[in-house]
């Protein structure tokens, strides 16, 4: 089962005198986790270390740690948690005390996982974009069903003769709800997709 965070989350340890500070951040693309990694890097600490994972893409960065001792102990904790839509920014401000490259993974690694691990989630449900045409006359029944199916409308277009729908839902609710809108519309209603 897989898991997107519902909210931002922060953890903070003190590993040998090094301070790290564990920021989740549930994202929806690549884009908005490099956006968040810009904005929430703190310059005056001596790294930045992060990882993302959105759906199958994923990138990762040591910020001058030795290759390997941070951004891909950040990922491997992403998955072994099961989450995913998610950007991890680990900040360390170095204490002194050299900690050694298993030591590094083991703390970037560590916090990353607890910080995931005590953050708000909930199980992950794929969904898609379809696009959807409903006669005047049963565009207010059809709403009121929206819920049923965790229909989230992204656009509405209305024309001569009903409104066309861009619906984001549940890929496994789609057959259900093409169904539905075709038998309350007597076959005028229909279905495309994923858009």
């Amino acid at each position: 089962m897989t898991y997107v965070l519902v909210e931002e989350n922060i953890f903070e340890e003190e590993i040998k005198k090094s301070r790290f500070i564990a920021i989740a951040q549930p994202v929806s693309s690549a884009s908005a986790a490099m956006e968040f990694f810009k904005q929430r890097s703190i310059a005056e600490a001596r790294h930045n270390c992060w990882a993302y994972k959105v759906g199958e893409e994923y990138r990762f960065s040591d910020d001058g740690e030795p290759a390997g001792t941070a951004g891909r102990p950040i990922l491997q904790a992403i998955e072994g948690q099961s989450c995913d839509y998610v950007a991890v920014l680990v900040i360390r401000w170095f204490g002194g005390i050299k900690l050694g490259t298993g030591g590094l993974a083991r703390a970037y690694a560590g916090v990353t996982a607890e910080c995931l691990r005590t953050a708000r989630k909930r199980k992950y449900v794929p969904t898609i974009v379809i696009t959807a045409f409903c006669p005047y006359a049963e565009i207010e029944r059809m709403k009121a069903r929206f819920d049923d199916f965790s229909i989230h409308a992204e656009q509405e277009d209305f024309g001569a003769e009903g409104v066309q729908w861009q619906l984001r839902l549940p890929e496994q609710k789609v057959a259900a709800f093409e169904e539905l809108l075709k038998n309350m519309s007597s076959g005028q209603g229909w279905v495309k997709g994923p858009t």
